[in-house]
């Protein structure tokens, strides 16, 4: 299926310059916001206990606020799933033992609210196994990159590996910058979301890179940044099947898959928006960028016509 003509020739690499100001833009937000604003760290991270009951009928929220209220744990984090009937009760790190917290807040929950319910789960995270869990979630960033890198590097070269590795990054911090803003929880799905859209990412760049590769072999006479603009545009459909359709998927899961998986849901949405921009206006530009002689570098780029 072909949505793009074939011989269409859009010109991405002329746009090169203004779309790579405009991510350094973003990624520059995104870094002063973690700086200045910090990350909202979750239970996992920060250490606290996380309860979950299920009620005989879907409770509205704030009627459970209420009730914590009276022993001071109204601010917690309160969320609705399995169609409104299970409650997940997210406490942030206290100095009660672990016992005693679930049973106050069983007690309380049994007189304020007059209803039967059953304890589902009970788990707690201290403050030291958050710190562990947060070096761990990195680590696993930094080790992905690594092996993007590597991996790259063996099937085209190590130009590739680094503008897919710039790509990969260029993706994480924006989206984390993103969830920043909008105060939304970092949690081990989160991360587990931020893994897949770097995976995601990667496997978009490489289609991209293959046509590059392709191309460069048998169109040695033609102008570099002519050849990597030929092969954005020759990729251009399927780039577009394959984010549209996936996109189509993920709006699903935000939009009905309830509050249990929003966030990761929503990390998807933005990532595969981000993945997608950053293999057309950030990866393959970035070999432009390193094709040009020091020379040249600031003389415009021709994007046709031949050597």
């Amino acid at each position: 299926m072909e949505l793009i003509k074939p011989g269409t020739n859009f010109d991405f690499v002329g746009k090169m310059r203004k779309c790579l100001l405009a991510s350094g833009i973003l990624i520059l937000l995104s870094l002063l916001l973690l700086l200045v604003k910090g990350p909202n760290y979750g239970i996992d991270f920060a250490g606290g206990t996380l309860l979950e009951f299920r009620f005989p009928r879907p409770l509205p929220i704030e009627q459970i606020r209420q009730a914590l209220q009276k022993i001071g744990l109204g601010k917690s984090i309160i969320q609705a799933a399995g169609e409104g009937r299970d409650i997940l009760i997210r406490v942030q790190e206290t100095d009660q033992p672990l016992q005693e917290l679930r049973h106050q807040i069983q007690e309380t929950l049994k007189s304020e609210l007059k209803e039967e319910f059953e304890v589902l789960r009970v788990d707690q995270v201290g403050p030291k196994a958050g710190t562990a869990l947060r070096r761990q979630a990195l680590l696993a960033l930094i080790y992905a990159t690594i092996g993007v890198l590597i991996y790259i590097s063996w099937r085209f070269e190590f130009r590739f590996g680094i503008a897919a590795v710039l790509a990969l990054v260029h993706d994480v911090i924006i989206t984390v910058g993103i969830f920043t803003a909008l105060n939304k929880e970092f949690t081990l799905t989160v991360i587990a979301a931020l893994l897949t859209i770097a995976g995601y990412s990667l496997n978009d760049t490489i289609v991209v890179f293959d046509r590059i590769r392709e191309n460069l072999r048998f169109r040695k006479r033609e102008v570099y940044a002519g050849v990597i603009n030929r092969s954005i545009n020759e990729t251009l459909s399927r780039t577009i099947l394959t984010s549209g359709t996936t996109l189509l998927v993920v709006l699903a899961l935000f939009f009905l898959g309830g509050p249990v998986i929003h966030d990761f849901a929503f990390v998807l949405l933005v990532g595969i928006i981000t993945g997608t921009y950053s293999s057309i206006f950030v990866a393959s530009p970035i070999l432009v960028f390193w094709q040009v002689d020091v020379k040249t570098k600031l003389k415009p780029l021709i994007t046709t016509g031949k050597r």
